[in-house]
């Protein structure tokens, strides 16, 4: 349909033949990209996360020929990450204490596991890919193309999380540590299912899959498993 102005990544608004509207990450937006979008997402959907709801989706080859090269080259064919579209607006700073301390815990936590800045929101604004619905109280969640980022930077992280407010809450309590190494455990449990479901082209960095990815999906969980050191819980 078109391709979106906002984010990193720039995603294409597709339909699908569902008739569902997606936000589709293809080729241009990297294949880590795209690998992260997926076991976040589904590490979140373990966790209690309400993230937007998402698939690997399929793109046509035959798609290329009614797009520019340019566009043709971003979005790519074959399989892709796609986030069904939702009719709500971002959630503002002035709405941060409207959503329910648990989920704001949840959040926070769920973030610092996954080494995921991109989650910013202060009173001067922001990009916190969050998502509010006053009426139901919904929050969405999305975007984790910049989850297990290499250069995370812990001290902005604690300074300016849309829901920073909560870390001594969360760090500063035995229960609650207890309460989140358990919800860290039960989501890692599937962790062979969902490494096993990422396209076999993810892990390649050319479409005639030659170039193999500079990534370790182990890697990943190691960086999961760092809950289980006290130094986790002890960010300060």
């Amino acid at each position: 349909m078109r391709r979106s102005e906002h984010g990193m990544t720039k995603p294409f608004i597709c339909r699908g033949e569902d008739g569902e509207v997606y936000f589709v990450k293809g080729t241009g937006a990297g294949r880590i990209s795209q690998i992260n979008e997926w076991v976040s997402g589904n590490l979140a959907l373990a966790f209690g996360i309400p993230v937007a709801p998402f698939r690997i989706v399929q793109v046509p080859e035959e798609l290329a020929e009614v797009l520019s090269v340019k566009h043709a080259v971003a979005l790519g064919y074959g399989p892709a990450f796609g986030s069904k579209e939702q009719q709500i607006t971002e959630l503002a700073y002035s709405q941060v204490s409207d959503v329910p301390i648990e989920m704001r815990c949840s959040l926070f936590v769920f973030d610092w596991w996954i080494s995921n800045g991109d989650r910013m929101l202060t009173e001067n604004g922001g990009n916190p890919n969050l998502f509010w619905e006053a009426e139901s109280q919904r929050l969405v969640v999305i975007d984790h193309n910049q989850s297990f980022d290499p250069d995370f930077d812990s001290e902005k992280f604690f300074k300016y999380h849309a829901f920073k407010d909560i870390a001594p809450r969360v760090f500063d309590d035995l229960i609650e540590r207890e309460h989140y190494t358990s919800k860290m455990e039960n989501a890692i449990e599937g962790w062979e299912e969902l490494v096993r479901a990422i396209p076999e082209e993810w892990l390649y960095r050319d479409p005639e899959m030659t170039m193999k990815l500079d990534l370790e999906l182990n890697s990943l969980l190691r960086h999961l498993q760092r809950f289980r050191n006290d130094s986790f819980w002890s960010p300060k």
